[in-house]
């Protein structure tokens, strides 16, 4: 079935077109393979960590990809608060050579 649009013509259930989701769920309801998803944690609050320090850096490669980006707050699970400590940790510990910018 054809829908005829004043820019383009969309065809219903195809890609781009107004089809409906096709059996995917959005939200939080989303599974993965091994189940629910577990809900993501700090690890600096569970340790109650005062400050992170840029001298640790096997803590800090943690919160580094294989190519050299930080690691985000939404795949890491840190708050916001740590996560702002980290990422300034990361920038002091690579101006001073502690860290590779790249890998």
């Amino acid at each position: 079935m054809k829908v005829k649009t004043k820019t383009k013509t969309l065809t219903k259930g195809t890609k781009g077109g107004r089809g409906g989701l096709k059996g995917k769920t959005r939200g939080p309801s989303r599974r993965r393979d091994s189940g629910m998803m577990r809900k993501k944690f700090c690890r600096l609050c569970v340790e109650k960590a005062k400050s992170v320090d840029y001298k640790e850096v096997r803590k800090l490669e943690g919160y580094i990809r294989d190519r050299g980006k930080i690691v985000s707050s939404r795949i890491s699970g840190n708050c916001a608060k740590h996560q702002r400590r980290v990422v300034e940790a990361i920038k002091k510990a690579r101006f001073i050579s502690l860290l590779p910018y790249v890998r």
